[in-house]
């Protein structure tokens, strides 16, 4: 439907590009006309048909893999533009590890997170807060299922910085985790957890990690539930800090304002100032189902919208092919309106406004995983129809032209995963974490440029299953039968697709992924 302007608009729109913009937001400044060195730096501007060239040029940053007497793996990016610094350590101490300080003990490490910087014997909350604030410094907690993150973010000048590094470490070894704090927390939490109650979507995602883990550890959410959180203490949460936020535990990533050997310097005296403790042992591998293996779990749910979950267990963040299966989900469904699920389901049907695959690369196995929301009466058309999408992709031949589109897209959004202090640290401490080489950020476009259709074929065949997945429906109604049957007939014959109907009388937000704490916290 084209939208309707009025006439002051239109007469806005009629008017020179740059004499609209200069009057919309910088009337108050001097006529532009009466600044020539202005109008001859138009002739200097590129053009839109060359930006692509130009992205080309960028250069990642040079990371150093930086080498201190303790053994901790720790990766440095000089950055002399801006006087800041961002640290970030990263201990393997997610919520994987909850267990093995106790069974029953799901949401210690997110726990623990929200408790680090409530204060230790020596200060209390409003102190801490206090040294953070008069050093200008940013400190962030965040626990995922892999990693327990801690990120400071402060001035270079040592006046700033010393002060706040100071109390950064007094919290990682001493944080006395009280009480009442642990009472405040565990009451938003079990607020939070009745939220959740009455969230289609995040039930969902709850239930398809238990019914893809089982009983591994990735299975419970990494809050917890209202049961285990009940459980934890003082003393679990100072086993947990004692055991798994040690230096022989993490890396250490820095960006920012030094040289070198300042930033060698700098990881020495935070490694030096930890309990040295032990490296976390592997975690278990989860349960893999063979052959033809479909399981439905519906959940009844009194709404007008119906919400799926389709996927499977996949591979590790260290297997060979994960980049080309980045690209393969690219083609699939995490490329936006230009991906094959997209298509099939909002612009040739409209069943959805928006429906999203990805990949989650971690320690153990992740996931590969498929969702959307539609109306009711059209959910069980629209299952069948994604996955005869999923289906083909796997089993047709990979399309080039595709295929070549995608890897330049990703190579023009390269540039994002390094485009700030924050975003390159981040990068770094993934790498530190799951043991990648130091330039992976420089030889990024390289890797990239080498994938082929025949590669993108082999590692989609033998990775992806659409003959063994799990399905987690929140709807109303299921007829989980004549589903089995409709995706039995996908993996065996061509089905014609139903005629096209309206878009869903939906919010565009409503279909959006849920954003909750991940292992992917940057992209590359």
């Amino acid at each position: 439907m084209l939208r309707k302007f009025s006439p002051l608009m239109i007469a806005l729109l009629m008017q020179p590009a740059f004499t609209w913009a200069n009057e919309s937001y910088i009337s108050a400044e001097p006529d532009i006309h009466d600044q020539p060195d202005q109008l001859k730096s138009i002739q200097q501007l590129q053009s839109l048909k060359n930006l692509s060239n130009a992205a080309a040029d960028y250069r990642a940053p040079y990371v150093h893999d930086l080498k201190n007497s303790y053994g901790v793996r720790s990766l440095f990016v000089e950055a002399q533009d801006l006087p800041m610094v961002d640290i970030q350590l990263t201990f393997n101490a997610g919520s994987a590890r909850d267990t093995e300080i106790g069974n029953g003990l799901g949401g210690l490490a997110s726990m623990a997170a929200k408790l680090l910087d409530e204060g230790t014997e020596k200060y209390t909350a409003e102190q801490v807060a206090s040294v953070f604030e008069q050093a200008g410094a940013r400190f962030g907690v965040q626990a995922y299922r892999d990693m327990f993150i801690i990120t400071l973010r402060v001035l270079s000048d040592p006046a700033k910085m010393e002060p706040a590094l100071a109390m950064t470490l007094e919290l990682l070894n001493n944080a006395s985790f009280k009480s009442n704090s642990i009472n405040l927390v565990l009451s938003n939490t079990q607020a939070g957890q009745k939220q959740l109650q009455e969230s289609a979507s995040k039930l969902m995602g709850i239930q398809f990690y238990r019914s893809i883990y089982g009983v591994h550890p990735y299975a419970e959410p990494i809050t917890g539930t209202n049961g285990s959180i009940k459980r934890l203490n003082a003393d679990n949460l100072k086993q947990f800090r004692n055991q798994f936020l040690v230096a022989q535990n993490m890396n250490i990533a820095i960006t920012g304002k030094m040289s070198a050997k300042e930033a060698l310097t700098l990881t020495e005296r935070i490694a030096g100032n930890m309990r040295q403790g032990e490296k976390a042992g592997p975690l278990p591998e989860p349960k893999q189902n063979t052959g033809f293996n479909i399981k439905i779990k519906h959940l009844p749910f009194n709404s007008s919208q119906s919400h799926v979950t389709i996927g499977h267990l996949a591979t590790t963040r260290n297997d060979p092919d994960r980049l080309v299966l980045e690209v393969a989900n690219r083609m699939f469904g995490g490329g936006g309106f230009n991906a094959i699920l997209m298509q099939e389901l909002r612009i040739k049907r409209g069943y959805t406004y928006g429906a999203y695959s990805s990949f989650n690369f971690s320690q153990a196995p992740g996931m590969f995983s498929f969702s959307y929301s539609t109306r009711e009466d059209q959910f069980m058309d629209s299952i069948e129809i994604a996955h005869k999408a999923f289906t083909d992709f796997v089993n047709q031949p990979i399309d080039r032209k595709r295929l070549k589109e995608t890897k330049a897209g990703m190579l023009r959004a390269y540039p994002n995963t390094y485009s700030s202090n924050a975003s390159i640290n981040s990068q770094l401490g993934l790498f530190g974490f799951y043991g990648q080489p130091a330039d992976t950020l420089s030889q990024y476009p390289k890797m990239l440029e080498k994938i082929t259709a025949e590669d993108v074929q082999r590692a989609v065949r033998k990775h992806l299953h659409p003959d063994n997945i799990t399905i987690v429906a929140v709807s109303k109604e299921l007829d989980q039968d004549e589903l089995i049957k409709r995706l039995k007939q996908n993996l065996g014959q061509t089905i014609i697709a139903p005629a096209k109907k309206d878009l869903p009388e939906q919010s565009p937000a409503a279909d959006a992924p849920d954003v909750t704490p991940a292992d992917k916290p940057a992209l590359i």
